[in-house]
């Protein structure tokens, strides 16, 4: 490039004799041949990262994951204050001070950097003392610190409590995974913590462990951390004790104590996919719909409602697009479609999850503004959503559509005392507060 400088920008009315004049435009051509990228981590000037050498491909560590590292720390004078030829740990545990923890989630696979740290995010106002091959860092000392990223397993935290922890000891193949009801082939060890062996299949000279995905063939923590593997990845899996033997005794090739946390590592060896909807025709949606409802139906009446919602999901999801029906198909699906979503609202409201009772029952009532069970199921869900007179509204609907109901009677009766009730407290409320004011 070629820069040209105006002399306020230079050496202005004075010049730099002798070679330089008084009030000189100047122009510089300029090469870039190379830069070091420099980021500032926490956007607060604690933490600069210069990079010595990329890494590999596009992926950083998460808060779960576990990093193997090499680092020299040494404070400002160039004194080593602690150094790794390797060390592992969990990033969001962290080691040695806090700067390590945030760099290495900025980091790529084999990436090697020059931390300059803060104290804030070294060792702070305190400082450390020496502690075996550990030098002092005196109090409010800044470090520089050399960092490389090895290599990483990653942990992935399962379920919505995100007590189930997957940590891959070798990637899988691809980007597809077994889906509920997929039949998938494994080579499996449980462990307790301990190190005891309390089951192996698969291995040696038996035939790879075969079963089918969300039919309770294996515990509930294996099956769901399948459902999260790749064909090939092998993983060590750990189940706290809810999502594995729970609070009994449990006889294996070994005895699982009870409230065991359990260890598996599981190879994936292949899968085959439960059919989705772009598999089938319309017939097959159909059919495919109408087995997945009764086998929700059958999990409902033994108490499983999680998993029977999910089967009722599933079997909606293969009927959801009908445009292409002839229209004996629509009638078909239109009838399956309402007794899914309301069996389901009706696992809903068992679950608790009112939210999506209701516009379960919603959808019903989009097909059929008269169906008395959406009324019903729907103000339910509103009762317990504090919506007092939406439910109201569904209720007298539903009895106007059916007088004799008696469920929805019952309903009606406990709904009018609760408004009583909480009219009650509001009348109170504000005669308090009226009070007050005179």
């Amino acid at each position: 490039a070629l820069f040209t400088i105006p002399p306020e920008l230079a050496y202005g009315e004075s010049g730099s004799p002798p070679t330089i004049p008084a009030n000189a435009t100047l122009q510089f051509d300029v090469e870039l041949l190379s830069w070091t990228s420099v980021r500032d981590i926490c956007k607060d000037g604690g933490i600069f990262k210069k990079i010595l050498k990329e890494g590999d491909k596009w992926e950083n560590p998460k808060d779960p994951d576990e990093v193997f590292v090499k680092y020299e720390a040494r404070l400002e004078d160039g004194t080593v204050v602690s150094k790794s030829e390797g060390v592992e740990f969990t990033v969001k545990d962290g080691h040695l001070c806090p700067a390590l923890a945030k760099a290495v989630k900025t980091m790529k696979k084999g990436e090697k950097v020059l931390l300059t740290v803060k104290p804030q995010y070294g060792f702070g106002e305190m400082g450390r003392p020496a502690a075996g091959e550990g030098g002092a860092v005196p109090p409010n000392a800044g470090l520089v610190i050399d960092l490389e990223l090895v290599s990483w397993k990653t942990v992935t935290e399962i379920g919505d409590d995100k007590k189930i922890l997957k940590k891959v000891l070798k990637e899988g193949e691809g980007y597809e995974r077994p889906n509920e009801g997929a039949v998938v082939t494994v080579k499996i060890t449980g462990k307790l913590q301990d190190g005891t062996v309390f089951l192996k299949k698969g291995h040696d000279e038996q035939e790879p462990f075969e079963f089918k995905t969300d039919e309770e063939a294996v515990i509930e923590g294996l099956d769901r951390a399948v459902l999260n593997m790749k064909k090939g990845e092998v993983a060590l899996v750990t189940i706290p004790p809810e999502y594995a033997y729970g609070s009994t005794e449990s006889k294996q090739d070994a005895i699982v104590p009870p409230n065991s946390t359990v260890i598996y590592e599981v190879e994936l060896v292949s899968f085959v996919k439960d059919k989705e909807s772009w598999d089938l025709n319309n017939s097959e949606k159909i059919e495919a719909a109408g087995t997945k409802k009764e086998e929700g139906n059958a999990l409902f009446k033994s108490g499983k409602y999680a998993r029977a919602s999910k089967r009722y999901e599933k079997a909606a999801k293969f009927i959801d697009y009908d445009t292409s029906f002839s229209e004996d198909e629509k009638k078909q699906s239109k009838q399956l479609k309402i007794t899914c979503n309301l069996n389901n609202a009706a696992c809903k409201l068992k679950l608790k999850d009112y939210k999506q009772a209701e516009k379960l029952c919603t959808k019903v009532l989009e097909l059929d503004s008269q169906n008395v069970k959406a009324l019903y199921r729907r103000a339910q869900a509103y009762t317990q959503l504090a919506d007092l007179e939406l439910a109201e509204v569904d209720i007298k609907k539903a009895l106007e559509i059916d007088p004799e109901n008696r469920d929805v009677k019952l309903t009606y009766k406990t709904l009018k005392e609760k408004i009583k009730e909480i009219n009650k407290k509001d009348a109170k409320f504000y005669s308090n507060m009226f009070s007050k004011m005179t």
